[in-house]
């Protein structure tokens, strides 16, 4: 007799009976009174509860039988899914007995409709919605998720022409540190050296309200120095006390991110217009925040500082909190920039690299600058290797331009910007911008001297010329189009090449003093009808507000906008002061595509 140990307890699978419904039948009377615990259950309850028992199984197996005997082709053919309204399909809502495919269906039901109150909210007639105008959005959409350039606008604009739809905003006392526009073209917001943050009406230039510096209590400022006593930060105080460097604004436009020499990263919600929480102590930075950037489409934050680290902070509402430190730069982390992707790219001033990170991944690509160095390509490849390189250089550039490389090598890396999520622009102390895949180690192209020289008169020395550094880049997202910044007097508007090996300069704009920020946008098409400042600047304004949406509509190229920071100091420091003819404030310049 077996052993009670291995024997299985489950019971056995009855086999299905074809014939008919007396077979199932049989089969489960089979199945009933065949010998097991459950008998046993049977002699201790009534004789009544066990009838019940039997008649519902019969019950379910003359159903189970009329369902078969029809000749349909058996259970398996059944359709055993509930009837469900279509009004419930075309709904937000999810449902338990859903299938994925009907999932998948619903979702993209739902995606089709949205598109369709997008381009007939105001802009165009029922009649026009059609599947040129959906599949062209579509078409657009993943485009832009595939993280690729797609948008070659350049040769669309006519940047050689003085811009005349400009806008200027004034209402700091130092220099502005920071100006960005949302992304829906409602609102502007500006930073200075003060400590105070300016909201703007992008549409007419009014100023809405200013976040202002908060002096800090008595025993906080006796803290101040050094050591422990610097390390006391109070996130209670529902401000900034003293300069704000960097500002970020969230895609749906609800949060601003603010940061600066107080070590904190302060939260606003700017719908409300009120203050929201700050980050800093132990999870916090050490040193000056120096730049922040917002992930595309999220609420995911990065933040850098001088403390030579980068953080991550969830500021979604159910979260807001901290993530996680991002370590590699052996110096001040003076810029950063994000895209859709899970990944940010940063610079480290004075260790000349600039840092690719992989979120996601916890890894980073290190990208070397600086120039041409003789000592680093005899350490690379050395001396034959150099010779080489300097010769296919004098072939292609010349010798005045191999002369001019070597004169002025990058000491640091100032600033930075991503094309789209592999392609990225760096700038630094040598006037120089390099051009930089994250498929090669170094640059792939390098624009020396982009600004040109600065002319200091010296009593020994005669005229010293050195170089203009970038103060700021700025690209149009996944476009050919580039923006850097100096203090010469001039933005400049560089053009990419189609391949993505090289870019040129297409035209200037006029902006006198330190260009501390840019940022390029391309806001909806209603903005630029409805802002005076822009429909106003030519005599020709109604024309012009009937030309922009047939662009549009046509599936062409939209205008764009331009905002740059200014001011008579360097953002980081005051070793450069420009001041003639120059104001802190903000420049918004409107730039549409030739007609």
């Amino acid at each position: 007799m077996p052993d009670a140990f291995f024997t299985s307890s489950k019971p056995r699978k009855r086999k299905r009976v074809e014939s008919g419904g007396r077979g199932v039948s049989s089969g489960g009377t089979t199945k009933f009174s065949r010998k097991g615990p459950s008998q046993g259950f049977a002699k201790h309850g009534s004789s009544k509860a066990n009838g019940v028992q039997k008649k519902k199984g019969r019950a379910a197996d003359e159903e189970l039988s009329d369902q078969t005997d029809e000749g349909e082709g058996g259970i398996d053919d059944m359709d055993l899914r509930a009837d469900r309204d279509e009004d419930a399909v075309m709904s937000g809502e999810e449902d338990e007995d859903e299938t994925p495919a009907e999932k998948r269906l619903r979702l993209a039901k739902l995606y089709l409709e949205s598109v369709k109150e997008g381009l007939a909210d105001g802009e165009f007639d029922a009649a026009e919605i059609d599947k040129e105008l959906i599949s062209a959005r579509l078409k657009q959409d993943v485009l832009e998720h595939s993280g690729k350039v797609h948008l070659f606008i350049a040769d669309s604009f006519d940047f050689a022409q003085p811009p005349t739809k400009i806008l200027r905003t004034r209402g700091h006392r130092f220099s502005v540190t920071s100006a960005l526009a949302s992304e829906s073209g409602t609102h502007l917001y500006t930073s200075g050296k003060e400590g105070s943050i300016n909201q703007w009406d992008l549409s007419t230039g009014k100023h809405l309200k200013t976040f202002h510096k908060i002096r800090p209590p008595s025993s906080q400022e006796k803290g101040k120095g050094k050591g422990k006593g610097k390390a006391q930060i109070d996130l209670t105080l529902k401000g900034h006390t003293d300069e704000v460097l960097a500002l970020a604004l969230s895609d749906d436009g609800r949060y601003l991110a603010s940061a600066g020499k107080d070590r904190k990263l302060v939260v606003w919600d700017v719908e409300k217009g009120e203050w929201v929480k700050a980050f800093g102590g132990n999870l916090g930075h050490k040193d000056t925040i120096s730049a922040l950037s917002f992930r595309k489409g999220t609420h995911q934050l990065y933040t850098g500082s001088f403390d030579r680290t980068l953080k991550v902070y969830d500021l979604s509402p159910s979260v807001m909190g901290y993530v996680e430190t991002l370590f590699g730069h052996q110096d001040h982390v003076l810029a950063l920039d994000s895209l859709r992707g899970e990944t940010c790219v940063s610079v480290g001033g004075r260790d000349k690299t600039v840092r690719y990170w992989k979120i996601v991944e916890e890894s980073q690509l290190v990208f070397r600058g600086g120039g041409r160095s003789r000592v680093r390509e005899v350490l690379e490849g050395g001396l034959r290797g150099d010779d080489e390189g300097d010769d296919a250089e004098d072939q292609m550039n010349g010798v005045q331009a191999k002369e001019s490389m070597k004169k002025f090598i990058e000491g640091s890396i100032e600033c930075v910007a991503m094309i789209d999520e592999t392609t990225f622009l760096s700038g630094g102390d040598s006037g120089s911008i390099c051009l930089w895949s994250t498929l090669k180690k170094k640059p792939i192209f390098t624009q020396p001297l982009a600004h040109g020289f600065n002319e200091a008169p010296s009593d020994t020395e005669g005229v010293i010329r050195t170089p203009r550094w970038i103060t700021s880049l700025a690209s149009l997202r996944y476009s050919d189009v580039i923006a850097s910044g100096s203090w010469e007097g001039d933005i400049r508007i560089w053009k990419l090449d189609p391949k993505l090996k090289s870019f040129s300069l297409v035209g200037t704009i006029a902006a006198p003093g330190v260009v501390n920020s840019l940022q390029f946008l391309s806001p909806p098409t209603e903005f630029f009808s409805r802002s005076p400042w822009i429909n106003a600047s030519t005599a020709e304004s109604d024309m012009q507000e009937d030309d922009l949406v047939p662009r549009q509509r046509k599936g062409g190229v939209q205008p764009i906008l331009l905002v740059a920071g200014m001011g008579q100091e360097h953002r980081l420091g005051r070793w450069l002061s420009v001041k003639d003819g120059v104001v802190n404030g903000s420049i918004v310049v409107a730039l549409s595509p030739r007609t």
